[in-house]
């Protein structure tokens, strides 16, 4: 199956394709690896750039989302999303029976990604916030394909068809706000202020470089889904929410696994490139967390350093293997922004991705590296220069950071 050709037909053709994809023998470990897991990334990574990089606004005014909050509700969602998935498939085989049509697992999960098609691809338009309706447009033709699909692969009655597409929905709808309050949960608190040795069988071209997508973590990982899928199938038919619950945990695990996947690093060895002084400030304070949304890995340092003259904040962040998304998404935004109050400049140097922003009172100033190993290291001050805070930088062993290494999946 080609990824590109299987889009194009489901968009363009979707009676003609329903049937093709109907005829054909798959496991869920192909359809997420080949098809989900790849069309996710697009809203995940598009959303990160298009709030937390070039923001939203008008009048002159500029808002984004905290840069650290959205790297990590990038990863979230994306984790979700694929967990997402899973969960409608078992909604559409659990109804089929009631529209008249047949329950098969594999059919049902086929009309659950492709179906989905639409609204994945439509999350380009995430990229700026203020074409997100168009995105919305995207999401709406997913109803559609839904529509077509169901009575091709589940069987069900053709009259019963929209009353089994408005079934779906509405219990999809009811998941999304779920997953959404499930994913703010993991958001960091509100004072945070910001593989293998196979070939890669995907390889993403950006202004920075090539981002490689490692075969063997993605089939590893659609080997997890799929028997997160026959653990969820097990719990639902028991009724037992402590076993559905963690048969949606493994399967969140499993999601993390992608673009490389593996465990964050340990919060401790971040902690300890924090050095004792900063510019010549004393550390006033320090955060060190290890975390674990639904199994998805993060972990953080952060440290204060300051008198009463001067403040700066000096964190470092991982995100997993999942950094390569974020290598990624900046290495796509590169280019230089300036309007009469702050510029910000976003570039590729020695393999890394930089990224400095300023306020030109001189009243706030930020600077960030994301490492080649997608560790993302940020300084930020108020009344001090961008160019001071990337001087500081050289007080971080950024060496160091880079060369650590990260536990395989378990």
């Amino acid at each position: 199956m080609n990824l590109i050709e299987r889009a194009k037909s489901i968009l363009l053709q979707p009676k003609e394709a329903w049937a093709t994809i109907d005829a054909e023998v798959t496991d869920t470990a192909t359809l997420f690896t080949r098809y989900a897991m790849i069309l996710a990334a697009i809203p995940a990574v598009c959303g990160f750039i298009g709030m937390s990089l070039i923001g939203f606004g008008g009048f002159g005014v500029t808002i984004r989302v905290q840069f650290v909050s959205g790297l990590v509700n990038m990863v979230v969602s994306y984790g979700l999303s694929l967990v997402g998935l899973l969960v409608l498939g078992f909604i559409i085989d659990g109804l089929a029976p009631t529209f008249g049509g047949q329950k098969n697992a594999i059919r049902a999960q086929k009309v659950a990604v492709y179906a989905s098609t639409a609204a994945l691809l439509g999350g380009i338009f995430s990229l700026l916030p203020s074409l997100a309706m168009l995105g919305l447009l995207a999401a709406a033709y997913s109803i559609y394909l839904l529509y077509t699909g169901l009575p091709v692969l589940m069987r069900s009655a053709p009259e019963k068809s929209v009353g089994y597409t408005v079934v779906v929905i509405i219990a999809a709808i009811v998941m999304g706000v779920v997953i959404g309050a499930v994913s703010a949960l993991f958001m960091p608190r509100s004072g945070a202020l910001f593989g293998g040795a196979d070939a890669p069988a995907i390889t993403m071209n950006t202004p920075g470089g090539k981002v490689s997508i490692d075969t063997a973590g993605l089939e590893a990982a659609g080997k997890k889904m799929e028997e997160a899928a026959r653990k969820m199938e097990e719990a639902q038919k028991s009724q037992d929410p402590a076993a559905i619950a963690a048969a949606t945990g493994d399967a969140a695990k499993a999601a993390a696994g992608v673009l490389g996947g593996g465990q964050a690093i340990a919060a401790q060895s971040l902690k300890a490139a924090l050095p004792e002084k900063l510019a010549g400030l004393p550390r006033t304070g320090f955060d060190v967390q290890d975390g674990a949304a639904l199994g998805l890995p993060t972990s953080q340092a952060s440290a204060q350093y300051g008198n009463d003259d001067k403040q700066l904040r000096l964190e470092i962040v991982d995100v997993g293997g999942l950094g390569q998304m974020a290598v990624m998404a900046m290495g796509m935004v590169q280019g230089e922004k300036e309007d009469q109050t702050s510029a910000e400049k976003t570039w590729q140097e020695g393999g890394r991705t930089l990224h400095q922003r300023y306020d030109k009172d001189g009243s706030h100033a930020e600077f960030k590296t994301i490492l080649k190993n997608g560790l993302v290291v940020s300084i930020e001050g108020d009344k001090i220069g961008v160019k001071e805070l990337r001087g500081l930088m050289s007080q971080v062993d950024l060496n160091g950071l880079e060369g650590l290494q990260r536990k395989g999946k378990s």
